[in-house]
């Protein structure tokens, strides 16, 4: 018995043309025309391989984590929390500014403004950015009981000061924001540094 016919697309060239265009749009932004455009498929293709436009979201989101935001876990292992932030901080500069990609970071782009159809995306990368940021706090919790971070330092708020600059950098950069400008960002917010 003969199977249905072959496709006639690559999936993973397709996924990295959506993640461009989510990248670029946001979620809410970018329509179902502009993603068969843009994945050279048609729409029944896009709902038989990816099932509909938020579960290709998703897909595009495990792609993505792949890349830029593996940052967050390769930080981790310097050996001093302060060298924690300034590479996390870095590799974001980095990333958001990068002229291969769209300026900016997709989690934070992805759901800028998200009506009440996309609530579920919305939760999707709030939940992403949380276990990112709770990842940073138990980094520095152990930074803190080995002694690297001050007795009197707080782990939960400086991961989340650490997160809002490495966030806001992404938005200073959809905004135009240079690498150049995002360092004197970094080099301010490590002068804020527990010592």
């Amino acid at each position: 018995m003969a199977g249905g016919r072959p496709r006639a697309f690559d999936i993973d060239i397709a996924l990295e043309s959506a993640l461009r265009l989510f990248w670029q749009k946001g979620y809410e932004g970018t329509s179902l025309s502009d993603l068969t455009e843009a994945m050279n498929i048609n729409r029944s293709s896009l709902y038989t391989t990816f099932g509909s436009k938020e579960e290709l979201f998703r897909k595009v989101l495990d792609l993505y984590y792949e890349g830029p935001p593996s940052v967050t876990g390769a930080a981790l292992h310097e050996s001093t929390a302060r060298a924690v932030a300034e590479r996390l901080l870095s590799a974001t500069a980095d990333t958001v500014t990068d002229p291969a990609t769209p300026p900016g970071c997709l989690t934070i782009q992805g759901a800028l403004s998200c009506g009440e159809e996309a609530e579920p995306i919305r939760q999707e990368l709030i939940t992403r950015r949380k276990a990112s940021g709770i990842a940073l706090r138990q980094r520095f919790e152990q930074a803190k009981a080995s002694g690297d971070l001050p007795a009197h330092s707080n782990p939960a708020a400086l991961a989340r000061f650490i997160s809002t600059i490495a966030e806001g950098m992404s938005i200073q950069a959809a905004d135009g924001a240079s690498r150049e400008e995002l360092q004197e960002v970094i080099d301010t917010a490590l002068q804020a540094w527990p010592s």
